[in-house]
């Protein structure tokens, strides 16, 4: 493959990821990390993408959502680890509705490809599978907030109501022992509307999140089915939520293969 043809791939790859590691763009394109290294110091220089710790974030003309890119760069092996578990609590088949999250985000890049019905409000989760054949793509309406791209309030909530869903996945800000927390006040009355429209409710979070809180109480503890989280967890925090018939699933080390 030509270094220039390498490079659009490379590009392509980054901007419908947002956010990409080297080691799964190298694999992706079947090349060392040290020829991504070089590919990524031109794309740098032509304002395409940029390097931060863990990874590369596109930085090209599409509409910039800094606390977006921000959030998913930090703690993105966590959150890769945490993906990859969750995404075993789903089949093939099923309806999933996503939220915006950081953490969701990796879970619905790991679902791309896969036959399912996906509905979300986030526009970056949406992004991912517009063009994708293998799955049904349904996005919620309403208010859209400019840090992060997720549509939210009333409009939002009123659509939500009308669907059924198989599994709801989301992600938290907080969590200690009154519940889960969320910092946006209208994106809480969302999200308790994907709880109420789903089967089985799971909860996607790091190990960081716990025994704090955030600006809004979103629900008890034992309001959700699951809560996958990194191998950080305390073992007096997973006593806790044992204790709350919340399944926990705990997540290792991050699989890069």
């Amino acid at each position: 493959m030509l270094a220039e043809e390498r490079r659009t791939q490379l590009l392509e790859l980054v901007r419908s990821r947002r956010f990409a590691s080297l080691p799964e763009l190298a694999e992706q394109l079947n090349v060392s990390e040290s020829t991504i290294r070089r590919d990524l110091d031109h794309l740098e220089q032509q304002g395409s993408a940029r390097r931060i710790h863990g990874g590369v974030l596109y930085s090209g003309s599409s509409p910039k959502m800094p606390h977006f890119e921000l959030s998913q760069s930090a703690g993105w092996q966590q959150k890769r680890a945490i993906a990859q578990r969750a995404v075993e609590l789903l089949d093939n088949g099923d309806t999933v509705l996503l939220d915006g999250g950081s953490t969701t985000y990796e879970v619905a890049r790991l679902l791309v490809g896969r036959p399912l019905h996906v509905v979300t409000n986030s526009l970056p989760v949406a992004n991912l599978f517009a063009s994708d054949p293998g799955s049904d793509l349904v996005m919620i309406g309403g208010n859209i907030c400019p840090r992060t791209g997720v549509s939210l309030g009333p409009f939002s909530d009123k659509m939500i109501a009308t669907l059924r869903v198989r599994k709801t996945i989301f992600s938290v800000a907080g969590i200690n022992e009154e519940g889960f927390f969320n910092n946006n006040l209208l994106l809480v009355e969302t999200e308790r509307a994907m709880m109420r429209a789903a089967d089985e409710v799971i909860v996607v979070a790091d190990s960081s999140k716990f025994g704090h809180q955030s600006l809004t109480h979103l629900c008890e503890l034992a309001a959700v089915d699951y809560l996958v989280v990194d191998d950080g967890i305390s073992e007096q925090w997973q006593d806790k939520i044992a204790a709350c018939g919340v399944k926990l699933v705990t997540a290792g080390p991050i699989d890069t293969q």
